[in-house]
């Protein structure tokens, strides 16, 4: 499927904004009384952080097509 520049930026720039809050929520979770208790949300926020990083780097190869 094709996109164009305008739809590829447009998600980069979302998916920038998402990593962001998604790093926040890892911060805030690991700076927790018990940290431990959120072991599980601090998992799920992290393997969400890369797999935005891996979309964000294919989008940026695209771009650079």
């Amino acid at each position: 499927m094709l996109y164009t520049q305008e739809e590829l930026t447009e998600a980069k720039h979302q998916i920038d904004s998402t990593l962001h809050k998604l790093r926040e929520v890892v911060q805030t979770l690991e700076s927790k009384n018990e940290p431990a208790r959120y072991k599980s949300q601090i998992t799920l926020a992290k393997r969400r952080i890369q797999a935005f990083t891996i979309a964000n780097e294919l989008i940026e190869r695209e771009l650079d097509r």
